[in-house]
């Protein structure tokens, strides 16, 4: 299996850890934040396998240094693939919402959130958009592990 999707299993792990035990004790927006990093984390990982494959492939030379060279390399690779596409949207966004000033509300309460004032919107990150997240981020380690390793036959 691909180093990188290893990594990424175990990075998910370490995110379902913040989600399910230290936000439940623990409701501080660091928290979330935390949280958010360990999706872009997951994020780097499986990209990284996916473009190392690309290589073996023979359809790229060089893999990029920076994440989001990484993920513009990506996209251009496989313009077709909307599921990919979606992820790497996403995860733009993710990283841009990260990077961006922020305020909190209610913390050390049930609903802390996390609010990111963007050029055209608000963002409101809170447990239960994180748990939704996670979600999302086991559909695209699945799409890598399909994409790198051939679907599975049911």
């Amino acid at each position: 299996m691909n180093e990188n999707l290893i990594e990424a299993r175990e990075e998910l792990k370490r995110l379902e850890h913040i989600l399910y035990v230290s936000l439940k004790y623990t409701r501080t927006v660091d928290v979330l934040t935390n949280a958010l990093q360990r999706i872009i984390g997951v994020y780097d990982f499986i990209i990284m396998a996916l473009l190392e494959h690309a290589q073996e492939e023979k359809l790229i030379s060089v893999l990029p240094k920076s994440p989001a060279l990484r993920s513009t390399k990506l996209a251009d690779l496989y313009p077709e693939e909307k599921e990919l596409q979606d992820h790497l949207f996403f995860y733009l966004f993710l990283r841009n919402t990260l990077n961006q000033p922020n305020t909190k509300r209610q913390e050390y309460r049930r609903h802390v959130t996390l609010i990111v004032k963007q050029e055209k919107a608000t963002v409101e990150i809170d447990s239960d958009n994180l748990l939704n997240c996670e979600k999302y981020v086991h559909k695209f380690l699945n799409y890598a592990k399909d994409k790198i390793h051939g679907k599975k036959e049911s």
